[in-house]
Order: C-alpha cells, then structure tokens, then sequence
C-alpha cells in the first residue's frame, strides 16, 4: 500500500495499522480467544503482509501476551522488516491504578524484554482517562516519566491514546506529543472526535483513528451487534446504522467497506487502526479498503453520518 506521513515524526505508515489487542486472547471483550500458534501465524503474515504499521500496548492479553507473541514473531524474522513500524503504550500495573512515572518506567521495561527490542520507536500514554489531567501532568506522573525516557533515548517519539475528545485536547495543547491515538470517536457514528482531529492537523501530530467498525456494529451488521463502543446501541443508533446499511446493500457495498473507507478517504487520518487475529484478516481489510464506492452512495450517507458530529445519539 501507499504510505502517508505520520505527523512531524518521520516515519510514513500505511493507512491501515495491525491492531493487536486481540492476539493477546481476550475472550471477556472479543468473545473468543486466540492461541499462540493461531497468534503467530497472524503475525507471520502481517510480517510478510501489505500493512507497515502495528500497535500494540502493554495490557494487551494476559500478562502481556500480545506484546510477548510480537517478540517471538520479530525474533524468529531476524528483526522487524525494513520500514515497520511498531508502537506500544504504557499502562497502570495490572489490578491497580498505579499510573506513576516509577509505573511507567516498569511497563517501558516490561515492553523492551517482552518485545526483544533495546529501544522504542513509538511510545504512548495509553487511556489517560483513569486518571487526572493534573495527575498526568504532575512531576511524578508518567508524562515527565515518558519525557525523559524520549531523552534518554529509549524511546523515539510520545503519543496519547485515549477517548474523552476534551481531555485527549488538554494533552495535545503540551505541545509534548507527536502522535495521538482516538478511538470509536471518528466513525459513520459519531465524529466527536473532529475538534481533535483539527488540532492535530494544526500542530502537524499525526492521527490514528482506531475502532472505525465501533466496536463491531459496522462490519458485523446492527442486526447481529447490539452493541456501540462495548455498550448497548441507543435506538436511534441502531436506526441508523440500519439506515446505512440499508444504503449500502442498494450500491451492493459491504457496510464495513464503507465505515472502514469513510477513515481511510479523511486526508488527516495517517492511519486507521484494524484489529487482526487471523492470517485471513489481511486479505479482508485490503479488500474492503479498496472495494469501489460510487460517490452517490456518500452522498445518501452524509445526512445519517452528519447526526453523530457532537457524539452518538
């Protein structure tokens, strides 16, 4: 695939990112879980495959095993392929809601063992919602923390990745961050996140938009998924996600095509964050990338998608 610039960072990502969340087998919140072997096997294939771009966090799966099944893919390539690009996230010690910079360094260094990597290139402060702005901020908090790790070298660039448009603001104003991540925020749902996706442009900060299927609405169908964001769809959700699907099936278009493209057609997007559990995953998120979208099924779409500006309704 082409690449797109990733803000001032210097890195170009595809404009699709290998979300890994799921490779660390998450059965309570995907409802199924992944072995190694199925995890390694995807991995291979995105290794080889068409995207450059994964994230990862150190959350992910149980004890960080989305992190350690990367490690092992990266090992057994003889390192990250030329051009990859692989982002992580820092995050409060499981079961606590120790966010410290003491906590911050330890995930950093859990990350590096895991991942067999002596440096980090990208490095996010991941769902800074658990905590204050002013705790995140405070000379203690792992913001200063993950500042002087980017001094020190072991890591490259900052990013934020969280939800709440306002405070995801109040950190990109710092002016500390070269990259942020907004989640189930900028869909055919809900655009909440354009104020933020203006300011990034603003300060030439690249923009990950993840979860453009909300979750699984969009690409299961609001038939088969209730649900929005992980939680139940408000019936006017639901109508109109219907309603889109519905416009879509008239043009014979996928709706994942179109919430997928309704991400990847935004210039500002860098790079839209997909989930990947499985080798076949590659060839589906390609094929509904490019799947052809008459403008006149946009058209039909605009008046349902322009409800969820201020958020979902």
């Amino acid at each position: 695939m082409h690449t797109r610039p990733l803000g001032r960072t210097g890195f170009s990502v595809t404009p699709i990112c290998v979300g890994t969340s799921a490779l660390g087998s998450f059965p309570s919140q995907y409802g199924y879980e992944v072995n190694d072997e199925q995890a390694l096997t995807t991995l291979d294939a995105v290794l080889k495959g068409p995207f450059n771009f994964i994230d990862t966090s150190n959350e992910y799966g149980n004890g960080g095993d989305s992190e350690r099944r990367i490690g092992r893919a990266i090992a057994a390539h003889g390192g990250l392929p030329a051009g990859f690009l692989l982002a992580t996230k820092v995050d409060p010690r499981p079961g606590s809601a120790d966010f410290s910079g003491e906590r911050v360094r330890a995930s950093v260094a859990e990350s590096l063992e895991r991942l067999g990597l002596d440096r980090l290139p990208l490095v996010y402060l991941h769902d800074p919602e658990k905590i204050s702005f002013e705790e995140g901020m405070s000379e203690g908090g792992p913001v200063r923390a993950l500042v002087r790790l980017r001094e020190d070298g072991i890591i490259g660039h900052l990013g934020v990745a969280g939800g709440p448009v306002d405070l995801m603001l109040a950190y990109v104003k710092t002016g500390l961050f070269e990259v942020v991540i907004s989640h189930n925020r900028y869909t055919l749902i809900d655009q909440s996140a354009g104020p933020l996706i203006e300011e990034t442009e603003r300060r030439a900060i690249g923009f990950v938009n993840a979860a453009p299927f909300g979750g699984g609405m969009l690409v299961q169908g609001p038939e088969r998924q209730l649900n929005y964001c992980y939680a139940p769809a408000t019936p006017r959700t639901l109508e109109r996600a219907r309603a889109m699907q519905a416009i879509c099936r008239e043009h014979g278009v996928p709706l994942a095509a179109a919430a997928l493209q309704f991400s990847l057609r935004d210039s500002r997007i860098a790079s839209t964050i997909v989930g990947m559990s499985d080798p076949r995953r590659l060839e589906q998120s390609l094929s509904l990338a490019t799947h052809r979208i008459p403008e006149a099924l946009w058209a039909q779409l605009e008046p349902l998608v322009a409800e969820g500006r201020t958020g979902v309704t």
